[in-house]
Parts: structure tokens; C-alpha cells; sequence
């Protein structure tokens, strides 16, 4: 019995995918041990560093994951207001999960999560560790979050799936639970939920942008420095 092209295709790519998720969750594990709080950007640099050396056997183009050259003058202007959209999406719905969940008992909104407060209570009043997170801030989760969990993930889910209409949302659901899971090991469940509602839009938007990454990379970078620059000046939101 000979396995026909595209389920060839599809063995190649389950196949990838396992040992990028391999990497993502080894690394993940070893750097836990030993960098704790950069554990997430150190494994997910491992996993998109992965990503990059089968792309280069295989000779598949970034564009495939979200990264497409903006080839017309006018659609660079675009970006603004799709991320703007994206800001919007982002906060609404992550604020609106969290005082939902609040409001049926899941969870409290009130005071910081001891996970976070573990992770950057030293941002307050300190400028370097500020400047330093929100470098990785742009670097790990604006771009590398949103290449791996929109571009990738999305991508060789949907492939793996059989040829349907179902296909892509389907994928969109799965990399947005992903997305939820890797954030719950400082955030704890609200952080799995709320997160992954957001990656549920992201994901519907990525899809809505003709998967152009760049306007969702822009709206992440930005949601997260309001985030850090809140906790840098303190302020209870």
C-alpha cells in the first residue's frame, strides 16, 4: 500500500509539527529550572528557531506564516487601523472575559495574580527592567507569539485537517486554546480562558486580514507595552 502525495504531505507535516511542539515544551521544561521568567520568550525562540531551519530545508517562505511583503503603496497604511481594531479586540475581550468570569465566581479581578507579581514586581519604578521587558515584550510576544500562534500554528493545523470548509476554524480554535495553555503557568486558569479568547480574535482577525500578520503584530507589541507600563508607573487597572 503506497501513501498518495497529499497524505505524504500531511505525514511530513505531522511530523514537523510534533518535533516543534517537542522543542517548545522540552525547552520550556529545562529553561523552567533555570531562568524561570524568561522560561516562555527562551522556549519559544527554540521553537521558532526550529520552525526556521525547516522552512530553510523545504524552501517554504515566512510569507506562508502571516510575514506576506507588502507589495502595494497603499497597504502599508492599512496596518493602522487593523491594529488599531486588533488594540480594541484585545482589551474588549479580555476585559470582558475577566469581569465575566468574575461575575459568575470563576474567578476575582481584584489585586495582582501571584504568578505575575512572581514574574514582574520589579517593574515598578525601575526603568531597566521596564525597557528590558518591553523589548521582549515586542520581540518574544508581539512577533514571536503571534508568528508561531497565528502564522504557524494555524497554518499546519489547518493542513493536517482534511480538505473543508471547517478546516481553518477549526485550526483558529486549537491555536487559540494553545495560546490559553501557554500563558496558565502564570496566570493560572482566568489566564488560560481570558487569554484564549483573545487568541480567538487575533485568530479570526488574522484570518479576516487575508493572514497578514503585521497589523496583529503591531496590536500585540502595543497592548503589552500598556500593560508594562502600567505596572512600571503603577497604576491599578
Amino acid at each position: 500500500m503506497t501513501l498518495s502525495a497529499s497524505n505524504r504531505s500531511r505525514l511530513f507535516i505531522l511530523l514537523e509539527f510534533a518535533i516543534v511542539l517537542g522543542v517548545l515544551v522540552g525547552s520550556k521544561l529545562v529553561f523552567d529550572q533555570i531562568v524561570w521568567k524568561f522560561a516562555g520568550p527562551l522556549s519559544l525562540l527554540c521553537a521558532l528557531s526550529t520552525i526556521l531551519v525547516f522552512s530553510r530545508l523545504t524552501g517554504e517562505p515566512w510569507s506562508r506564516f502571516g510575514l506576506i511583503r507588502l507589495k502595494r503603496w497603499w497597504s502599508l497604511p492599512l496596518v493602522v487601523p487593523q491594529a488599531a481594531i486588533g488594540i480594541v479586540a484585545i482589551l474588549g475581550l479580555g476585559a470582558g472575559t475577566a469581569f465575566l468570569g468574575e461575575a459568575l465566581g470563576f474567578w476575582t479581578t481584584a489585586g495582582t495574580q501571584e504568578g505575575v507579581e512572581d514574574r514582574w514586581g520589579d517593574i515598578v519604578g525601575n526603568l531597566p527592567v521596564y525597557l528590558g521587558w518591553l523589548a521582549i515584550a515586542w520581540i518574544s510576544a508581539g512577533f514571536g507569539e503571534e508568528v508561531f500562534f497565528r502564522g504557524y500554528v494555524i497554518d499546519r493545523l489547518s493542513r493536517l485537517m482534511p480538505d473543508a470548509r471547517w478546516a481553518v476554524p477549526v485550526a483558529v480554535v486549537l491555536a487559540a486554546v494553545g495560546f490559553g495553555i501557554a500563558h496558565m503557568y502564570y496566570q493560572g486558569v482566568r489566564g488560560l480562558v481570558v487569554t484564549g479568547m483573545i487568541g480567538l480574535a487575533i485568530g479570526t482577525l488574522y484570518i479576516l486580514y487575508k493572514r497578514n500578520l503585521w497589523p496583529l503584530i503591531v496590536a500585540h507589541g502595543c497592548v503589552d507595552t500598556l500593560a508594562f507600563t502600567a505596572m512600571y508607573l503603577d497604576l491599578d487597572i
